[in-house]
């Protein structure tokens, strides 16, 4: 992976190859931290975070629910992260604030293991690669099905959950696939490995729901609003794994991935990405890049950092 030079941890600026934990950190042994992935990118006036606010806010919220009491406030890490931005000359990255449990107590119910909190940022292009986006992945329904509810709490962003992932992960890309799609536990369609799920068919949009052990995602939601703007009909409901061979178009989104066609699901060819899914992704990118008016309100732009005579650098 790529590098930066400072990372912000526990309220400094580090050096990258300095930012590190003891090996007895709570986090390290059990899973125990939350974390959020967020994208800057490049616009006309300037380098600009997504949905800035909410991804904090869901930071908060799943360190809420893990029974975390986190030591800075959302603003707080917000302008941290800027800062960070600023000082790494980052224009378009991506972001990732991650608190965990750390070294001070052993044991499952260590509430005096203090918490960390780290804020990194590097340059990282889309998760699923440009082609992927351009022209659609293969996809693999995986044999593992996502946590039900009853166990974890898919709507917080936590650490130890993602295992559940990296199993499907591993299995599709051991299969020769790009991507999985996890069923849960009603064998309903629930979310890709590290992305909610969409299909369109007769036009409608089609998304899982609450009930089918999703993670709430902030790219999710901005879809959802894109659609409904362009007059498509959404629809947030369980979905059937056979639907995702009947659909007329699938795609996958994400922070990481974006907003990422499917052309196949388990050797059932799907076709080139479809009219409505090239329409929103049109927008969608639109938005990142600050080109949608009427999305500005998404963007948090960095201001340029001013030198000691007072003017600002380029």
């Amino acid at each position: 992976m790529d590098s930066a030079e400072l990372i912000w941890q526990n309220g400094e600026f580090v050096a990258w190859e300095d930012a590190k934990v003891h090996v007895l950190s709570h986090g390290l042994h059990y899973g125990t931290g939350v974390f959020e992935g967020i994208r800057c990118y490049e616009t006309e006036r300037g380098p600009a975070v997504f949905r800035h606010h909410e991804h904090f806010a869901r930071l908060e919220k799943s360190a809420e629910l893990y029974y975390f009491e986190l030591p800075y406030s959302g603003e707080e890490l917000r302008e941290a992260t800027r800062e960070l931005l600023r000082r790494n000359g980052l224009r378009s990255c991506y972001i990732r604030p991650l608190a965990f449990r750390g070294y001070g107590e052993m044991g499952l119910y260590a509430q005096s293991a203090p918490i960390d909190v780290i804020i990194a940022a590097w340059p990282w292009g889309s998760y699923l690669g440009d082609e992927g986006k351009r022209n659609g992945i293969r996809t693999k329904v995986s044999s593992w099905r996502t946590i039900s509810g009853d166990s974890l709490i898919p709507h917080a962003k936590a650490s130890g959950q993602y295992l559940n992932s990296i199993l499907a992960k591993n299995e599709a890309a051991k299969a020769g696939y790009e991507e999985a799609i996890l069923l849960d536990q009603h064998g309903h369609v629930s979310e890709g490995s590290g992305e909610n799920v969409f299909v369109v068919r007769d036009g409608t949009l089609i998304t899982p729901g609450h009930t089918s052990a999703i993670l709430d995602g902030i790219t999710r939601a901005s879809i959802v609003q894109i659609a409904r703007d362009l007059g498509y009909r959404v629809e947030e409901r369980a979905l059937a794994r056979a639907e995702l061979y009947l659909a007329d178009e699938v795609f996958l989104t994400g922070t990481a991935a974006e907003l990422v066609p499917v052309r196949e699901v388990d050797d059932h060819p799907l076709g080139e990405p479809g009219e409505i899914t090239r329409v929103i992704q049109a927008k969608f990118e639109d938005a990142l890049h600050g080109r949608a008016e009427e999305y500005l309100e998404w963007l948090d732009f960095i201001e340029a950092p001013v030198d000691a005579a007072g003017k600002v650098e380029s």
